[in-house]
């Protein structure tokens, strides 16, 4: 809905509404773990949240039995507005206290993500890989031109996306931060010595040096990492310039099982929001696309589920200069 400028300046004078928007600003949290970072219960901050929604500064989703809220984009007034506002949120009182109770839930987050992947490891060729025709992957790998890359499998798992990879490019580093699934990759991948290496890290502190690769692929693992912009600021640091980001995830879907069954932290990702997360963390040329592909899963009721993919592409730009809309904060 439109509101007027009076208005909405009302709404953003309110130190708690800004608190709010600090943390959503980062990430997509449920109001639960919004409640948690800001150390007030979730009935305190139910007002704000209804004022920020009919202003049009949230937007919110249900997954299953939860409600997640994000900030808002799209709308030049309010997005001017935030913009404004952003660098001065850190000299709010409280945003200190936020931030580090924010890296509590972002734990817990890694935490379920993590022992969820060391216990199913052995399994997870046959619960974590089927696709419908299989050429996603391959779509991939068609953004790149040249073969003599060096590029980042990061949350490779057992190494599916790798297998792909080495056949095409001189050298692969697989990431993962499950040491079973990196033993698993290292059995599928035998007899590759030399081309791949493989490193036990998290996507938001990623074992590789600054412009180490030309190239980073996150194939089906961005609706499992805690944290989005850290982990899209790390893939950029790791990238040369020049160098490409390459990912492959879940649309948004509804399968609320996978939360509990498969230890997903989203029920997929929303294109056009990831799209502009790489942006602000300095990626060019980003663009998405829907292959004809769909990955299948199989719920506790034994029916098969067909859920639709999306790939998305962005650049490094070649210059050394910073791009405008880099952000080096921390983001679940």
């Amino acid at each position: 809905m439109d509101i007027a400028f009076p208005q909405l300046l009302k709404v953003l004078a309110e130190p708690t509404r800004l608190r709010i928007l600090a943390l959503l600003d980062r990430e997509e949290l449920s109001v639960g773990e919004l409640a948690r970072a800001l150390a007030m219960l979730q009935s305190r901050i139910s007002n704000h949240l209804k004022m920020l929604r009919e202003a049009g500064l949230l937007d919110e989703r249900r997954e299953g039995a939860f409600v997640l809220v994000r900030l808002a984009s799209g709308d030049a007034l309010r997005d001017e507005l935030w913009a404004a506002i952003r660098p001065r949120i850190a000299e709010l009182e409280q945003h200190a206290d936020d931030l580090a109770r924010l890296t509590e839930v972002i734990e817990d987050r890694r935490k379920r993500s993590r022992d969820y992947f060391d216990r199913v490891a052995a399994d997870w060729d046959v619960m974590g890989s089927d696709f419908q025709h299989g050429t996603t992957r391959y779509q991939a790998l068609a953004r790149l031109v040249p073969s003599n890359l060096v590029v980042a499998d990061v949350g490779c798992g057992t190494g599916y996306m790798a297998r792909a990879l080495v056949r095409q490019v001189d050298r692969v580093i697989c990431v993962d931060h499950s040491e079973a699934m990196l033993n698993q990759a290292r059995a599928s991948l035998k007899g590759q010595a030399g081309r791949v290496e493989f490193r036990q890290g998290e996507l938001d502190d990623l074992p590789l040096r600054d412009g180490e690769v030309n190239a980073v692929f996150a194939h089906m693992v961005m609706h499992h990492v805690p944290d989005l912009i850290a982990s899209l600021n790390e893939m950029y640091r790791a990238i040369q310039p020049g160098g490409w980001l390459v990912i492959s995830d879940l649309c948004p879907h509804r399968e609320s099982w996978m939360t509990e069954e498969m230890a997903d932290l989203r029920l997929g990702l929303d294109p056009t929001d990831l799209a502009r997360r790489a942006r602000r963390a300095g990626f060019t040329e980003v663009e998405t696309e829907v292959p004809n592909d769909a990955h299948v899963v199989t719920s506790p009721d034994g029916k098969r589920h067909e859920l639709e993919l999306f790939l998305l592409s962005g650049r490094r730009p070649s210059t050394n200069g910073t791009p405008g809309q880099k952000d080096t904060e921390q983001d679940p």
